[in-house]
């Protein structure tokens, strides 16, 4: 899923871009083959084509692979083309939904494999905790104009919270559907019932 525009990029960066993603589609369809805790990082590596040492320069553990994505950072543009004048909860939704939107319809099965993955795998799942804190970190960072030494309001870091819970009771609802529902319209869904309870 390289969702990040690679416009401006020299070679390199593109091919490093191309390595992590091959990488990453790798892992997910041996995980989904042959499950996570059977597949060990020389597999991930030789359906790459890659050493394990280089699996590792990109992802410091199997973990790190399964749960990787680049979505963080196209919210994190998106969020920044959002009008500071609107609403919080609707600057997040916009940069949720239009990020979503970017990636969907190529990503699909592939995001559903790896959500599937995840809730399924206990330290998976762990980890995702910690993953979503980032997220949220990101998020505030785009909303204050990554200026880290800001004080952050509490009821933004409330809002943030709010939204990101929204966000991750959708994709656990597409995955309880098996993806007969769509994930699009799950979030919409979360998020319209974020926005109207205020």
């Amino acid at each position: 899923m390289a969702h990040v525009s690679e416009t401006g990029l020299d070679w390199r960066q593109r091919k490093k871009l191309a390595t992590r993603e091959r990488i990453r589609t790798g892992a997910l369809r041996l995980f989904e083959q042959q499950g996570y805790e059977a597949t060990t990082v020389e597999e991930i590596a030789a359906a790459a084509g890659v050493s394990h040492v280089t699996v590792f320069r990109y992802f410091p553990t199997k973990e790190d692979v399964a749960l990787s994505d680049s979505y963080d950072p196209l919210i994190v543009e998106l969020l920044r083309q959002t009008p500071a004048t609107q609403p919080l909860v609707d600057r997040i939704r916009t940069a949720l939904l239009q990020g979503l939107g970017q990636l969907y319809d190529t990503d699909r099965d592939v995001l559903l494999s790896q959500n599937k993955l995840i809730v399924s795998t206990p330290a998976l799942r762990e980890r995702l905790w910690a993953n979503q804190l980032t997220t949220q970190e990101a998020i505030i960072r785009a909303l204050d104009g990554g200026n880290e030494e800001a004080p952050v309001a509490f009821t933004t870091k409330v809002t943030v919270a709010a939204c990101l819970a929204a966000a991750t009771t959708a994709v656990l609802g597409w995955v309880e559907s098996d993806g007969t529902r769509e994930l699009p319209d799950l979030l919409q869904e979360a998020l319209d019932t974020l926005a109207h309870s205020q």
